[in-house]
C-alpha cells in the first residue's frame, strides 16, 4: 500500500469501535439502573395502593369496563381478567415480589420479563391516571429486557462464578441509549415551535402554575431572570441532546450531570410524579467506565472506609450463594434461549425500521399494503403500550392557566354542598390559599385522572366523569346518611401571565362547567353556576 493511501478495513475496524465506544454501556450502571427500576416499581406500587378502591377496583370510579373502552384494542393486561379486589390485590403484591426479584438480581431476566408485563397490565388496568413517566419507564423496562441487567452486583452474578463483562455494546444498548435522545430531541422539537421557549419566558410562566408546583417554587418565582436562564439553558439541552452519544469521557459525565441536576430540579419544583426519577434512571445509563474510576479516585482522596464496605460486600456473596441457583434446562437449552432473545430484538428491530420506511419513502403502487404493515405494527405495539408518543411535555405551548374544580351537588334535603373540596357550602374562589392549591389533589396522579374527567365531559372523549359522578352519589350516600340528587362539575381557570406568576389575586377567571349530572332516575340540571 503506497503512503497515505487508508486501508478500508482499518477505517471499517476503526468506525466499528468508535460506534461501540459509544453505545457501550458499562455493567455497574447498569446494574444501578436495574435496582432503580426495581425501586420505582415498589414505590409506584405503595403509592397506588393508597387509592386502591377507588382508581382500581368494580367499586371505585373506574372500573374494569372503562378502564378496557380506554385501552387500545387487544391490550395486554393480566388485570382484564378478573374483578375480584382480593385478586387484584394479590396481583400487586406479586409484582412487588417481583420487583424485589428484580433488585437482588435473581433470575434477572425472567424478572425484567415478568415486571414489563405487570408494569403494562397494571397501566392498562387504569389508562386514565397516566402520564409520560409511565410511558417512559414501559419503554425503559421493555429495552432492558435484551440486556444483561443482572451482570453485576446480584444473585446472579455470584452463581454465575465468573469474571463478569467489563461493558456491554450491543443493538440493545444502543436502542435503550437512543430512546432518550429521541424524547430529548423530540420534545425540544416541540418546543421550538413557541416564542415562550426560544424567548425563556416558559419557565416562569410554569412556575406560576400553582396546582402543579410546590417545595421551592414559591420562592424561585420571585427570581424570573434566573428561570429564564434556566429555561433557556434546558432548550438547548435538548436540542443538543445528541451529544450524548458524540461524547465520550468526563465531557459526556458533565452533559449527564447537567440533565440529571435539571430532573431533580423538578423533583423539588413540580408536582409531576415519577417522571424525573425515570429520566434520571435513563439518562445514567450513559455514564461509563470513567466515572466509575473518577468515583473510586474520589474515594481514595476522601479516605472513605472502603475496607468496611468490601466486609459487607462479603457478608451479601455469602447470602447470595445459599441463594438456590435453579437451572431450568442445560446449555442447549440456555443457547435457544438465547436464540430467543435474539430473535426477538431482531423483529423488534426489523419492525421499527419497516415503519419509519413506509412513513417516510413512497413505495409506488403499494400504498394499500404499506398501510396495513404500518398499521400491524403499531397495533402490536400498542397492545404491549411500547409505542412512540409524541413527547410534547409541557410543548409546544406550555399551560398558561391555572385551574381548580367545584363540584356543587344538591342533597335530597335540599342542602348544597362542595363534593369535590368537602365543604359545606359552594364558593368558587380559590379553595387554598397561594402555592398550596396544588392540594387539591390527593395525588399527582390524581391530577391526571381530573384531566381525563374533564376531557370526558367538556370533549365527550370517554364516560369518565359519569362513572366519577356515580361515584360520588352513590359513596356520599353511604358516608354522610344523606342522599344526592345532584351533582354539578365546574373547573376554574385562571390566566398566568408574566405580571400575575406569584399574584393570583390579580388573573382573570373564568368558569368552564365540566357536566351535569342527576342521582339514581333525576334528569341533570343546574346547581348554583358561578355569578361572574
Amino acid at each position: 500500500m503506497s503512503n497515505g493511501a487508508l486501508d478500508p478495513r482499518s477505517l471499517s475496524a476503526r468506525v466499528r469501535r468508535g460506534v461501540a465506544d459509544r453505545v457501550r454501556i458499562d455493567t455497574r450502571t447498569l446494574a444501578v439502573f436495574r435496582v432503580v427500576v426495581g425501586l420505582l416499581i415498589v414505590a409506584d406500587l405503595l403509592l397506588r395502593s393508597r387509592n386502591f378502591s377507588f382508581y382500581y377496583t368494580n367499586d371505585g370510579a373506574v372500573p374494569q369496563s372503562l378502564a378496557q373502552a380506554m385501552s387500545s384494542e387487544g391490550a395486554i393486561s393480566i388485570y382484564h381478567y378478573t374483578t375480584d379486589p382480593t385478586v387484584i390485590a394479590g396481583l400487586f403484591v406479586l409484582q412487588g415480589l417481583i420487583a424485589v426479584q428484580l433488585i437482588v438480581g435473581y433470575k434477572t431476566r425472567i424478572a425484567t420479563i415478568l415486571s414489563f408485563l405487570l408494569v403494562v397490565s397494571l397501566d392498562h388496568h387504569n389508562p386514565l391516571v397516566l402520564s409520560y413517566a409511565d410511558t417512559l419507564f414501559r419503554l425503559l423496562l421493555f429495552w432492558a429486557i435484551f440486556l444483561p441487567l443482572g451482570e453485576r452486583w446480584s444473585i446472579d452474578a455470584i452463581h454465575a462464578d465468573r469474571e463478569p463483562r467489563a461493558g456491554i455494546a450491543s443493538v440493545a444498548s444502543a436502542l435503550i441509549l437512543a430512546q432518550m435522545v429521541v424524547m430529548y430531541i423530540v420534545n425540544g422539537y416541540h418546543k421550538a415551535q413557541d416564542e415562550l421557549w426560544t424567548s425563556g419566558e416558559a419557565t416562569p410562566l410554569i412556575m406560576g402554575l400553582h396546582d402543579t408546583t410546590f417545595f421551592l417554587a414559591p420562592y424561585l418565582r420571585e427570581f424570573q431572570t434566573l428561570l429564564q436562564i434556566g429555561g433557556l439553558t434546558w432548550f438547548y439541552m435538548l436540542i443538543f441532546s445528541w451529544l450524548l452519544f458524540v461524547l465520550r469521557g468526563r465531557l459526556r459525565m458533565a452533559l449527564v450531570g447537567m440533565f440529571v441536576a435539571s430532573h431533580a430540579s423538578f423533583i423539588v419544583t413540580v408536582r409531576i410524579g415519577a417522571f424525573p426519577y425515570v429520566a434520571i434512571a435513563g439518562v445514567m445509563l450513559f455514564l461509563q467506565a470513567q466515572f466509575w474510576d473518577d468515583l473510586k479516585a474520589i474515594a481514595r482522596f476522601l479516605e472513605l472506609d472502603l475496607a468496611g464496605l468490601e466486609a459487607r460486600r462479603e457478608r451479601l456473596v455469602r447470602f447470595a450463594r445459599r441463594v438456590p441457583d435453579v437451572r431450568i434446562g442445560g446449555e442447549r437449552q440456555r443457547r435457544a434461549r438465547e436464540l430467543g432473545y435474539n430473535a426477538a430484538l431482531g423483529i423488534v428491530v426489523l419492525s421499527i425500521v419497516l415503519f419509519v420506511a413506509l412513513s417516510t419513502v413512497p413505495f409506488g403502487g403499494l400504498a394499500d399494503e404499506e398501510t396495513v404493515v404500518e398499521e400491524q405494527i403499531e397495533d402490536r405495539a400498542q397492545q404491549l403500550s411500547i409505542d412512540q408518543p409524541d413527547w410534547s411535555v409541557f410543548a409546544p405551548t406550555p399551560r398558561t392557566t391555572d385551574s381548580y374544580y367545584v363540584f356543587p351537588a344538591q342533597t335530597a334535603d335540599g342542602e348544597v354542598v362542595d363534593v369535590y373540596n368537602g365543604q359545606a357550602s359552594v364558593s368558587y374562589d380559590r379553595p387554598y390559599e397561594g402555592s398550596q392549591l396544588q392540594e387539591q389533589y390527593g395525588s399527582y396522579r390524581e391530577r391526571f385522572y381530573m384531566n381525563s374527567v374533564r376531557r370526558g365531559g367538556i370533549q365527550g372523549t370517554n364516560d369518565a366523569d359519569e362513572y366519577l359522578a356515580d361515584y360520588i352519589c352513590a359513596s356520599w350516600e353511604e358516608e354522610h346518611g344523606t342522599e344526592l340528587t345532584h351533582v354539578n362539575m365546574y373547573q376554574v381557570v385562571e390566566s398566568v401571565d408574566m405580571d400575575t406568576v406569584s399574584d393570583p389575586e390579580d388573573r382573570d377567571r373564568d368558569v368552564r362547567p365540566v357536566s351535569a349530572h342527576g342521582c339514581g332516575d333525576n334528569e341533570p340540571t343546574e346547581i348554583q353556576p358561578p355569578d361572574f
